[in-house]
């Protein structure tokens, strides 16, 4: 699983080093595509496949459905990580996200997600400042 919060830098080619403990997991690939909430997800290629699945089952006429089929399909693109552990991101996603310098790579269970440094403060802090309420939100789910 992918956990944790980890602060790293983005070169001027468009290089992510990942986070040792998430290379071995993506060792097989990885896809990178357009997040929700600005940021980039990162899913190992299994997961991609379930992901990718689900998406392709969603009914056409349906104009969410389509909307958010192509935000996560036609933004998508595959990566490899390189033996100095890093994953190429192409422009559109960089810019997509506001990525450049230093970035948030988070670890949320089965993806990862990469943030600009002041998106990932901004949202952290707004979430964190209301914590209670979210919670409360997500107690019909069962959390």
């Amino acid at each position: 699983m992918f956990i944790g919060e980890y602060q790293h830098s983005i070169d001027e080619k468009g290089r992510l080093a990942m986070p040792v403990k998430f290379r071995a997991r993506m060792a097989g690939g990885a896809v990178v595509t357009k997040g929700l909430d600005n940021c980039l997800s990162v899913y190992t290629t299994d997961e991609w496949e379930v992901l990718a699945e689900k998406l392709s089952t969603m009914p056409l006429t349906n104009p969410a459905s389509r909307a958010f089929a192509r935000l996560m399909l036609a933004g998508a693109t595959q990566v490899t990580i390189d033996k100095q552990g890093r994953i190429n991101l192409p422009g559109y996603l960089r810019d997509y996200a506001g990525l450049s310098g230093t970035v948030v790579v988070a670890g949320l269970y089965s993806r990862v997600e990469i943030w600009g440094t002041e998106a990932w403060k901004k949202y952290k802090g707004n979430t964190e400042g209301d914590a209670s309420g979210i919670a409360e939100k997500l107690e019909d789910l069962g959390i």
